[in-house]
């Protein structure tokens, strides 16, 4: 089984809300390199960075199959979640206190159903200031933490489908399916400017990440556990 997870293996894990997706790939790590006996710099690594408010899907690689991250980070990603409409936060999330309330009352479900339309195909998105990009050798958040203004430059990335599953307001229940390098954060944001009312990301769960589902992949605790469940001498 050390070998094995030498060799190169395809961890599929329902990242916990509150915890970074380095938080969760360490504890891996640690849990691996004290029962398996792996070497200290034994490696092992994500595709595709998880906000600590989100939950689901985090594709881990081990061993040799660390250089395969690069192509599961370019794969097409979905996601389901809430948008809360009628404010808005610095942050485009729950991370930080709303700063501008709007009146719900000026758009109706239907404006809402619709929506979703204005942005499929692809769109040029600006990321949050208060994300893990860097800028000058550090993350963008903590610049915006410390209140200093961030020049965003706008990415383009492409939205494959869109649409609003279930309204109860103020929160708007949605399903996407997106390229690489989307924010989801940003689209709340974006969407509820087009309704003219203001929105921030409720809720976030990635529900696949190319071939991989988030139905597949086991929870933390209990990765932790079958990890410790393994024979130490015998192989796999």
């Amino acid at each position: 089984m050390r070998e094995e997870y030498l060799e190169g293996k395809v961890l599929l894990v329902d990242k916990p809300l509150g915890w970074t997706s380095f938080q969760a790939v360490n504890k891996i790590k640690r849990t691996l390199i004290s029962h398996l006996d792996l070497p200290k710099r034994f490696k092992i690594g994500h595709a595709g960075t998880l906000d600590p408010l989100a939950t689901g899907l985090l594709v881990i690689c081990t061993g040799k199959f660390t250089k395969r991250i690069e192509q599961f980070q370019a794969e097409e990603k979905e996601y389901t979640g809430s948008i809360i409409l009628g404010a808005t936060t610095p942050s485009y999330d729950l991370e930080t206190e709303i700063d501008e309330r709007f009146d719900l009352s000026t758009i109706t479900n239907e404006d809402i159903l619709r929506a979703p339309k204005r942005f499929i195909g692809p769109i040029d998105q600006f990321p949050p200031a208060h994300s893990a990009i860097r800028m000058g050798g550090e993350r963008l958040y903590e610049k915006a933490r410390r209140g200093e203004a961030v020049e965003m430059k706008a990415r383009r990335v492409t939205i494959s489908e869109f649409e609003i599953t279930r309204i109860e307001r103020p929160a708007a229940h949605f399903r996407v399916v997106c390229s690489k390098g989307t924010y989801i954060r940003s689209l709340a944001y974006d969407f509820g400017r087009a309704l003219g009312v203001g929105a921030h990301l409720g809720s976030l769960c990635r529900t696949r990440s190319g071939s991989f589902s988030v139905s597949d992949a086991w929870k933390l605790d209990e990765l932790v556990a079958s990890i410790h469940a393994l024979p130490r001498d015998e192989p796999a």
